[in-house]
Parts: C-alpha cells; sequence; structure tokens
C-alpha cells in the first residue's frame, strides 16, 4: 500500500504529533515568568550590518538560540546569576560577553563580530532555531570555499544535486537530486530573496526553474532542506528545496572582466550606491547596491551559438527604527540563444555531423524576466517577528526544439515553437515568537502565502522558426493559497520536537482558444503534517528522525481535463541520520531516506499531454564530508547512492528512467592569507536506465574542473578551467525515437544526447574600489 494515501493510522501519527504542539502553544502564551533574560544584538563589527541566524549560547549550559531576521535574539527563563554569552557564526569571531542576571532582571548586550579565517574546529553542528536546516554547516562551509564560474554554479551548492544543460545556457538546467530525474524544477523547489524560480504551468514543462537571472556574486547564503519534511514549502518541494539569498550590501564595490575560449566575455559591476564611514555605522543605517552582468558566448559547437545574457540587479535595506526593516529589490534578466540540439549518436557514428554537430540548426530561443519585491520585518513588543513580503515577476519565454526531426513531418521536420507570457503576484506572511513553557522555549511560526500566475502560452508547429499550425494555445489563471503552523519545542536539554501542518489550496483555470473541449475550471487541497525529532548528544554531535507528507503538482491544462482525478498525488517521505564532527576538523552529515510518490504525473509541454508512471519508491544514502587537512587546505565529498523503481511495473520495466543510481561531487581547496586560493574539483555521475526497460543506458562521466585566484585588497586575478582532462561527455540524454532524412518511416529509438563541454580555459581580473 502506499503509505501517503492508505495508511490511516501514519496519518493520525503525524497529525496528532503537530496538533499536539499546536496545543502546547496557544497554552503557553498565556504563561509568565520571574525568570531572567538576557537580550541582544548581533552585528558585523566592520560594516555595523545586523546579522540573522548566528547561534548564541551560554557557556557550560545547553541554553541556545539564534538571532532573528532583524539580529536580536533573547535567551530567557534564566536563573539568578553570571553568565558568559558567546556568538557563533562561520568566519566570524567574537569575543565572550560576560552578563550578571538579578532575579527577574533583563539585560541587553551588543555582540560584534569579526571576520576570521574559515575554522573548522569552531563549527557546531546543531541548528537552534531553525533545526531542519540540519545541513546548514555544510552548505556555510561550501558557500566559503567552492568557486563561483557562473550562475550554472550557483544549484550544485546543493549538496547531492547534479545539473545537465540542454542548449548551452540558454534553457534552465536539468535537474538530479535524490534518484529525481527533476527535469527542469518538478520535485525541487528553488528561490531567490523569498522570490519563486519555479514556473507552474510552464510552456516547456512543469516546475521550469530558469536560475539564470541570478549574479553568482551577489550570492551570500543558501539554504537548504531535503525531503518534504518543511512546512514553508509545498509545491514542487517533494525532493527537497533551496533558498538562495543575496548579499545586504557590498563590503566594496567591484568590477570584473572575463574572457575565454570559444568566444566567451563577461562583465560584472557591483556599486555601493550608499557608500558610509564604517565606523560612524549608526543603528538606523542602510545600504543599497547595484549589479550588472554581460555574457556573451559562441560555445564549442560548430554552429556559432550567438548567446547573449544580461542581468540587471538593485536592492535596498535599510532600518526604519529599531523594530522594522524594510528591503526592497529590483532586477530585470533578457537572454537569447541559437542552439545546436539533441543528436542521435548514429548522427555521429555514420560521420553525419561531428560530435558538436547538429541535425536542426534553427532550435534557440529567448527569454526575459523581471522581478520587483519589498519585505516589511518588524519585531513587535511581546518579541515576535512578523515578516511580510509582496512581490510580482513579469516572464516571457520563447523556444524553438526538435527532438525528433523529421519522423512526423519527413517534408519540413519536426521543429516546434513554445512561448509564454507570465505574471506572477505574490505574497508572504510569518509571525514567529519564542514562548516560555514549562521551563522550555516553544519556537512558533505561523505562516500563511498566496500565489498567482496569469500567463498566455502556446506550442506551435514551425519550420526554421517559421509557425506552420497549433497544436495547443491558451489562457492559464492558477493560484495557490497557503497557511502552515510550525512548532519546536525541546523536551529536554537534548531531546527537540518539530511538528507541524501545511494547508496548500490549488485553483486552476485553462481556456483553450481553438477547442474549448480542453478548456475548464477544478480546484484541489492537500493537508501535509510534518513530525520531526533532533537529539543533540553533544555540541557537535546530532542525530535526528525525520517524517513528513508532500505533494507531487500537476499542470493546469492537465487537471482541468480531469478534474476529479488525483491531480496532486501524495508523497510522504522520511530519513535518519547525523551532523557530528568524529575529529574536530572533519564535519560530516549523514542520511538514510526514503520516498514514496503516489503517482508521478509529467506534462510533456513538447507534445502538449500528461504521462503518468504511477507509483514510484524510492531510498537512498547521502554522505557529506567536510575536512580541514591544514589551516589553508580543505577537502570536501559528497557521496550519494539512490534506489528507485517504478512500483506497479513488471521488473522487466520498472526502471525510473534517467533516475540517477550514485553521484559524487568534492575537491580540494587551498585558502592561502596571502590572498591565493585555488581548487581542483572532480564530478562523478554513474550510468543508468534511459527507459523503463534497462535497453537504453544514459552515459556516466568523471570531470575534473581546476579555479585558481590571487587576490589583494585592491584587484583579483584569476583563472577557471573545465573540464581539465578534456573527456568526451554527455550532459542533458534522453531515449529518443527520431527520424533522419534518408531513414525508413518509422525511424530508431536510441540515445540523443547534448555534447558536454570540452577543455575550456577563461581569465579574469577585477578591481575593487
Amino acid at each position: 500500500m502506499f503509505p501517503g494515501s492508505m495508511n490511516p493510522r501514519f496519518l493520525r501519527f503525524h497529525l496528532l504529533g503537530a496538533l499536539f504542539l499546536c496545543l502546547c502553544s496557544t497554552t503557553g502564551f498565556a504563561q509568565t515568568s520571574l525568570s531572567s533574560s538576557i537580550r541582544g544584538i548581533v552585528t558585523d563589527s566592520a560594516s555595523g550590518q545586523r546579522l540573522p541566524g548566528v547561534g548564541i549560547r551560554l557557556e557550560g549550559l545547553t541554553a541556545a538560540t539564534a538571532s532573528d531576521a532583524l539580529g536580536a535574539f533573547r535567551l530567557g527563563n534564566l536563573p539568578a546569576g553570571t553568565y558568559t554569552v558567546r556568538a557563533t557564526a562561520l568566519g566570524y569571531r567574537s569575543p565572550a560577553t560576560t552578563v550578571t542576571l538579578g532575579a527577574g532582571a533583563t539585560q541587553t548586550v551588543t555582540l560584534r563580530l569579526s571576520t576570521v579565517a574559515l575554522s573548522l574546529r569552531e563549527v557546531t553542528v546543531s541548528q537552534p532555531r531553525d533545526p531542519n536546516q540540519s545541513l546548514a554547516t555544510i552548505t556555510q562551509i561550501d558557500r566559503v570555499l567552492r568557486p563561483l564560474n557562473s550562475a550554472q554554479d550557483l544549484l550544485p551548492l546543493v549538496p547531492g544535486l547534479f545539473i545537465a544543460q540542454h542548449a548551452g545556457g540558454g534553457k534552465a538546467e536539468q535537474i538530479f537530486i535524490r534518484g529525481f530525474d527533476v527535469d527542469h524544477g518538478t520535485d525541487f523547489n528553488v528561490s531567490v530573496d523569498g522570490l519563486p524560480v519555479n514556473m507552474v504551468s510552464h510552456a516547456h514543462g512543469q516546475g521550469y526553474a530558469d536560475f539564470h537571472f541570478t549574479i553568482p556574486e551577489t550570492i551570500e547564503a543558501l539554504k537548504v532542506y531535503k525531503g518534504p519534511y518543511t512546512a514553508r514549502f509545498g509545491d514542487f518541494a517533494t525532493a527537497g528545496s533551496g533558498e538562495f539569498i543575496t548579499k545586504t550590501s557590498l563590503e566594496q564595490s567591484q568590477v570584473k572582466l572575463e574572457v575565454g575560449q570559444f568566444d566567451t566575455r563577461r562583465a560584472l559591476v557591483l556599486l555601493d550606491v550608499l557608500p558610509k564611514d564604517k565606523h560612524l555605522f549608526t543603528q538606523n543605517s542602510e545600504s543599497a547596491y547595484l549589479a550588472t552582468e554581460y555574457y556573451f558566448s559562441n560555445s564549442y559547437f560548430d554552429a556559432k551559438q550567438h548567446f547573449k545574457r544580461f542581468n540587471g540587479l538593485g536592492k535596498y535595506t535599510g532600518l526604519l527604527s529599531e523594530r522594522t526593516s524594510l528591503t526592497v529589490l529590483g532586477s530585470h534578466f533578457t537572454s537569447n540563444w541559437d542552439a545546436s540540439g539533441q543528436v542521435p549518436e548514429r548522427a555521429i557514428r555514420e560521420g553525419t555531423i561531428s560530435r558538436f554537430g547538429s541535425i536542426d540548426p534553427s532550435e534557440g530561443g529567448s527569454t526575459n524576466r523581471t522581478n520587483a519585491s519589498a519585505i516589511l520585518t518588524t519585531t513587535l513588543s511581546h518579541d515576535a517577528v512578523l515578516r511580510q513580503q509582496a512581490y510580482f515577476v513579469n516572464y516571457n519565454f520563447n523556444l524553438y526544439s526538435n527532438f525528433t526531426f523529421f519522423l512526423d513531418k519527413p517534408e519540413d521536420g519536426d521543429e516546434i515553437r513554445q512561448n509564454e507570457q507570465r505574471n506572477i503576484y505574490g505574497y508572504t506572511g510569518s509571525y514567529e515568537r519564542d514562548t516560555p513553557l514549562g521551563g522550555r522555549t516553544l519556537h512558533s511560526v505561523l505562516g500563511v502565502g498566496t500565489r498567482l500566475d496569469d500567463l498566455d502560452l502556446a506550442l506551435r508547429n514551425t519550420v526554421n522558426r517559421e509557425v506552420r499550425d497549433t497544436i495547443v494555445s491558451g489562457h492559464i489563471y492558477e493560484q495557490n493559497f497557503n497557511a502552515y503552523l510550525d512548532e519546536t519545542l525541546p523536551l529536554t536539554d537534548h531531546l527537540t520536537v518539530n511538528a507541524a501542518l501545511r494547508v496548500d489550496y490549488f485553483r486552476f483555470n485553462f481556456r483553450e482558444q481553438r477547442d474549448p473541449a480542453l478548456s475548464g475550471k477544478a480546484g484541489k487541497g492537500r493537508v501535509s503534517p510534518k513530525l520531526n525529532l533532533y537529539y543533540d548528544l553533544t555540541p557537535n554531535v546530532q542525530f535526528f528522525a525525520r517524517s513528513g507528507f508532500g505533494f507531487h503538482s500537476n499542470d493546469a491544462r492537465a487537471v482541468v481535463l480531469d478534474p476529479r482525478a488525483n491531480v496532486l498525488p501524495r508523497a510522504i517521505g522520511y530519513e535518519v541520520g547525523s551532523t557530528f564532527k568524529p575529529v574536530p576538523s572533519l564535519v560530516v552529515n549523514t542520511a538514510l531516506w526514503a520516498l514514496h510518490l503516489q503517482d508521478e504525473l509529467v506534462y510533456v509541454g513538447d507534445g502538449g499531454f500528461t504521462e503518468s508512471s504511477g507509483r514510484t519508491r524510492r531510498y537512498g544514502v547521502d554522505l557529506a564530508l567536510r575536512y580541514q587537512l591544514t589551516r589553508t587546505l580543505f577537502v570536501d565529498a559528497d557521496l550519494n547512492y539512490n534506489h528507485g523503481r517504478l512500483v506497479e511495473a513488471h521488473p522487466d520495466s520498472n526502471r525510473i528512467p534517467l533516475a540517477p543510481t550514485f553521484t559524487s561531487i568534492g575537491g580540494l581547496t587551498l585558502k592561502q592569507p596571502s590572498g591565493l586560493s585555488a581548487s581542483l574539483r572532480y564530478r562523478r555521475i554513474n550510468d543508468r536506465p534511459a527507459n523503463e526497460f534497462n535497453s537504453v543506458r544514459a552515459r556516466g562521466y568523471f570531470l575534473l574542473d581546476a579555479v585558481v585566484s590571487y587576490t589583494r585588497s585592491r584587484f583579483q586575478v584569476g583563472a577557471s578551467i573545465e573540464n581539465l582532462l578534456n573527456v568526451e561527455w554527455n550532459q542533458a540524454q534522453f531515449d529518443t525515437q527520431s527520424r533522419l532524412p534518408t531513414e525508413p518511416a518509422e525511424g530508431f529509438s536510441e540515445l540523443h544526447f547534448t555534447p558536454g563541454t570540452p577543455f575550456f580555459l577563461k581569465g579574469n581580473v577585477s578591481v575593487f574600489f
């Protein structure tokens, strides 16, 4: 039986756990105490900026918390006495602060953190304010150590995530994680500063997540949540979620130029538009910066790709008062390209084209995206934090593809055009507070949100980019309403329980312009309980057991055809694992996990129809290692084993196409105080089935990349090499039925692929001011 829909006892267990903590929160709000407390603010000693998410601990005690969105913290329920307060954040150091409390007294402190060289000896593994973010330590280390050469390097910062590019940088990447071929984002939720990246009911496919509107040098932090265990995420969050956060301010302005092979050029400008005397930074501070990026490349294909991309970003953050901050962000992205497309192995084998050739050189596309966002964060008088965000996205997409060549239309070819024009309107709000409860502190978060996608889209047949006829064309109105309650309660000094309940409701409306039979309306809701346990044996050893329900979302065009169908198939995931430090300079995260889906529905945007895989089952093991060999030398490795099957299929045809079974990413990094940095990194993915029968195999690969840079106070020079060994490898790979002009009418089914980057050298120089 599928545990997500046919095991009511398991569902009741989750619901009772969540409701128990909800009851605790409502009773806890009425409690009062004469105990003492410590309040404080955490700031960067150089810039004066407040720092959120910094761990706060009392020496010799288990009491801990973290600074909130405004850099404030509170440690309550303390008896009178003298305490030593320490703040812990990766890459920062703060002196110990001694506080003496009288009975019922409250003391206020300011903790000023100074930046220091990375030392894994000082890392602690527990996350007192957000225990579900058990990969926080790993991702913080990676953000400091791993080099970023392009926006494509950002998603692989998620431990265990692999990407493959279809069109030389123009399209969104294909994503692989936890035994999923996520396509372009069907089961992994991505956001930037609270702006959703995944697109519902997209012209190319459900969940399409084009991340290229992000400038890598502006990213400051990444939060990773594997599995459906966190209530803040609903749609697309089956395998997990990644939250990228851009910088609040710049340490200094920067101009950067890059030049590489294949006519590759990139220019970057980061400009601090509110420079200030750091020593006069006040609590009513504000910061603002502009970032622009231009990129051009003809890529390594025989036909020039003419790939162009422009990004512009402006961000303002200001403290309107001691208790209120405002963040305003605006950005614009535009890109256009030609593409060589996927090619069949036989065409290369027979000498019809070279490895970097193309069958239909008229493929390509264009896209643009404009974002606007405002976030108002307020600390209320009773220590609660109210965060509200409103956002707007205007998005346009136009793609020409040809996957089957001359199979359906022997004379003109099978090229198609997918295009859409979309507006997204969204709001999210959260109310967060700590409440004394029986000598413990209950952390509660209540969240609400809505997202409305209003778009026109079409799928058409084309020849050399000229439209011949229309397959599907219409207007989609899709809205999601959601709410959640998340409660975290330390039951003992070592054991913490996190329980949550999330509710999602979707409204679908599709009007097909030519065929009313394809139009319709539908509505569907889901309740998703979560229950997670964390046991901190020591500050350096944490065990966890997590479980949660989620859902696999579906495309509006498919939903309205049969509103009674299971349009939001349930998912259930669970895992056990640990984050620990066996020796002071080694951080390890490991998890044994399983994930069941009631159905995997995929709307095939290339054909205008829905495919159902039926029930699926996946399980696997994740292992992440971060080790500091010396003061300046670090080694890291992620190893991920995944096993997945189609549950209802015959054993001879139960493989999940393109689902990876083993992936690994790692490297060796040198960080010298003199400014010299170097990194040698590898990527490994194994062969995997390309169809249900395992009769065609997608080919694995092992790649080496290298990066070196030298940084001083006013400049930086560097170079990078992709595919250091110049191996032949395949990026996107599919088992496709296609026909070349001289072949029989039925064509041939075999592996089609996009060739991976050959040896690629690129140099860069930056000036800071």
